[in-house]
């Protein structure tokens, strides 16, 4: 037997429940990771909540963690028992002692990366180096918004973009969160409690808009990234913090400079187990170089996953926040 957390209904942190469960034995292609640490994530809260639909319920939650093989099913060939691991792409279940999950969505985890670090990360960074490497490949001097450029995702997009020579200029919320996005790479802040984000973004760039707006707030963010976005510029819709966007109507990118806009997921791109293993070498690479810093602010053991979520929810930690089982 060993320990999840689980829900059998949606609604809020209250209804995620530590229960006893007996774990599956791995089949073919599968692999069951005794979990060192496990990654919180505001996707979590989209699983929990219903607005993302869970394969089943009761469901497991969580898509995040870092452990050691335990064993493994038939025809798995690139891990073995003993071997340190991580994950970011799920399936649904790692806030648990033990998860089963597919050998392809694993990584090896290097020696140089902890456990907990390595949980902190593999969402956030695996979502960071899609975003700056792939979705668009940020160039030396390219003016890039990032909205709350202080949270997971944020404070290490803030490192990576100045290690590309990038002008990173990051929303935030308070005067707190300014002063750390800027210790951590970011050229330029705008605390959208008291200042006008477009007007701010047009002033830094000289009129210039950005190349590309990085915008995982959603529902309430979606008409100021457009305004920032210079003409012919890219709008990347990421996440869903304060809700989905909806209701688009596509002759808006027309009336303000021909704009594209894509809503890309990690799943996309992490797609094969040679793809997710390069983009985790990338990001692990980063990390050994010093260029980024996993900075993890917030620990709870696996029984608080619902306090965890809610102070995430409330938007008061900053950083990356593990759950120890």
């Amino acid at each position: 037997m060993a320990k999840r957390i689980q829900f059998n209904q949606h609604g809020g942190p209250e209804v995620l429940q530590l229960v006893d469960f007996e774990p599956a034995a791995p089949g073919p292609q599968q692999v069951r990771v005794r979990n060192h640490a496990i990654g919180l994530n505001f996707i979590d809260t989209y699983f929990r909540s219903g607005l993302y639909a869970p394969p089943a319920l009761p469901s497991g939650l969580g898509t995040e963690g870092a452990g050691v093989v335990e064993a493994v099913g038939e025809g798995v060939t690139r891990l073995k028992v003993g071997d340190r691991v991580a994950y970011g792409t799920g399936p649904l279940g790692a806030y648990s002692e033990l998860h089963t999950l597919p050998e392809a969505n694993l990584v090896k985890l290097p020696e140089h990366i902890s456990f907990e670090q390595a949980a902190g990360v593999m969402l956030k960074g695996l979502t960071t180096q899609y975003l700056l490497k792939q979705t668009y490949a940020v160039q030396p001097g390219d003016f890039i918004l990032f909205h709350a450029a202080a949270g997971g995702v944020g404070s290490l997009a803030c490192q990576w973009a100045k290690a590309l020579g990038a002008k990173l200029i990051g929303t935030v919320s308070s005067a707190e969160k300014a002063e750390r996005a800027k210790a951590l790479g970011a050229w330029a802040t705008i605390d959208y409690s008291h200042e006008d984000v477009a007007k701010r973004v047009l002033e830094l760039t000289d009129g210039q808009k950005c190349t590309v707006v990085y915008d995982g707030v959603g529902a309430d963010t979606w008409l100021t990234s457009l305004d920032c976005v210079r003409p012919r510029g890219l709008l990347v819709s990421f996440g869903n913090a304060s809700g989905a966007v909806s209701g688009v109507n596509l002759g808006i990118l027309a009336q303000k400079g021909s704009l594209y806009v894509t809503r890309p997921t990690l799943a996309s791109y992490a797609n094969t187990a040679e793809n997710t293993q390069a983009m985790a070498d990338d990001l692990f690479a980063m990390i050994g170089s010093g260029k980024l810093e996993v900075d993890i602010q917030q620990r709870y053991p696996l029984s608080e996953a619902a306090k965890a979520q809610t102070e995430l929810s409330a938007r008061r930690t900053v950083g990356s926040t593990v759950l120890l089982p």
